[in-house]
């Protein structure tokens, strides 16, 4: 039963990672279609990352009224309608009205499962979680392109990931018994934890969370980044073509994915704070190869951005429950969401203007700087941890 519960929680997972990738993927013919400037992507990503910061803090109270299984059931179903309502939409007010549902859902489904698996896995389990992200990621970019060869039919590729997440949706919702038997077992077992709404304030009192939030803005600034502007880096700055460029960028995605795919095969032997620092050691090598003039060296410094930061983040969160009690870290982990997101949503946007108003050979130097503010966070987390009394890792 737990192991068929872990299926379903990877497999919800990889829904997640849909939405993300679909809309970068589709705005081409968008915008083309309705006529609209390209920046007007900025105002549908907006809503939508507002929108998963609003339900990443409200995540520990919607968990504590609903319960997890219908939590994660009522998100995927909000998403599924959202992309539906993509795929009909007839103008630019429609994405921004069903933007705001998708954030919703996705960040109730990212919080919700997060906290799950912390609290009741392996290391090894929350690295594999966020690696069925990465097949998200990269599974809609591809429907997508099949159904953008046949006249731009943008509107076809958003009603195939509906029929995905439609199946997802259903499997949530069928599965609530399973998630309710594996419930009353660690009931039985005294294993079950009861969860404690925290305002933000007491979490901020405390110094890990402070330090521990920094580390995931960080990183996610890094992520960012290289999401939105790495294909448009290594045109303006390395010289190549805007098709080679994108085919260059799927070597970050592969790289992240491989880094948390590596993590979570070794999280049983190398303990998360070790290959918190390995990884981010790799980070930092590998922003300084982004700096060489020659594209190949340069692109091989995003595959291995990709490797070293992507494990950051699940092993971080694995260790929320240590560092903030098994209590609270429902309510942390959806202050560390909502951080997350506000990191995604600004920091392409302030590179963004910075490299408008210099080049974006600004790259390397603003990646650096935001891994100066993770390490030193993350130097700072350490020297807290050894203060803190370790827990049962379940």
């Amino acid at each position: 039963m737990a192991t068929l519960l872990v299926i379903i929680i990877f497999t919800t997972y990889v829904g997640l990672g849909i939405p993300d990738s679909l809309f970068g993927t589709a705005w081409p013919a968008i915008y083309t279609e309705f006529d609209l400037p390209i920046s007007y992507s900025n105002f549908v990503t907006g809503l939508m990352y507002i929108g998963t910061i609003l339900s990443s803090l409200m995540s520990a109270r919607l968990t504590k009224k609903l319960g997890t299984p219908l939590t994660v059931a009522l998100s995927t179903l909000s998403t599924a309608a959202a992309i539906l309502g993509f795929s009909f939409s007839k103008n630019f007010l429609m994405l921004c009205l069903f933007a705001i549902p998708l954030g919703l859902g996705a960040g109730g489904i990212d919080n919700v499962l997060n906290t799950y698996v912390a609290l009741n896995y392996k290391a090894t389990h929350v690295n594999f979680l966020h690696c069925s992200y990465g097949v998200g990621v990269a599974l809609s970019p591809y429907l997508m392109s099949l159904a953008l060869k046949q006249s731009n039919n943008w509107q076809g590729g958003y009603r195939i990931m509906f029929v995905f997440q439609l199946a997802l949706t259903i499997m949530c919702f069928l599965s609530i018994p399973i998630w309710n038997k594996v419930k009353e077992k660690k009931e039985e077992a005294g294993e079950y934890d009861e969860s404690k709404v925290v305002s933000i304030p007491e979490l901020l009192k405390v110094p890990i969370a402070r330090s521990s939030l920094i580390i995931y803005y960080g990183s996610c600034a890094i992520e960012s980044v290289c999401l939105v502007w790495c294909s448009t880096f290594l045109v303006n700055s390395k010289g190549l073509t805007p098709d080679k460029a994108a085919e260059m960028t799927m070597l970050y995605f592969i790289g992240m994915t491989l880094g948390r795919f590596i993590s979570g095969i070794f999280a049983n032997k190398i303990p998360p704070k070790t290959i918190i620092v390995i990884g981010e050691l790799i980070t930092f090598v590998a922003i300084l190869l982004t700096l060489s003039k020659n594209p190949v060296i340069c692109t091989a410094g995003l595959f291995m951005i990709g490797l070293g930061n992507g494990p950051v983040f699940p092993n971080m969160t694995h260790l929320t429950p240590i560092h903030m009690g098994r209590d609270i870290a429902q309510s942390f982990i959806g202050l560390q969401g909502a951080i997350s997101y506000v990191s995604i949503l600004l920091s392409p946007i302030v590179f963004g203007l910075l490299a408008e108003k210099l080049t974006t050979d600004i790259f390397s130097f603003f990646q650096i700087i935001e891994f100066s503010f993770t390490a030193i966070a993350t130097i700072t987390m350490l020297k807290q941890s050894k203060q803190i009394q370790p827990t049962v890792e379940k």
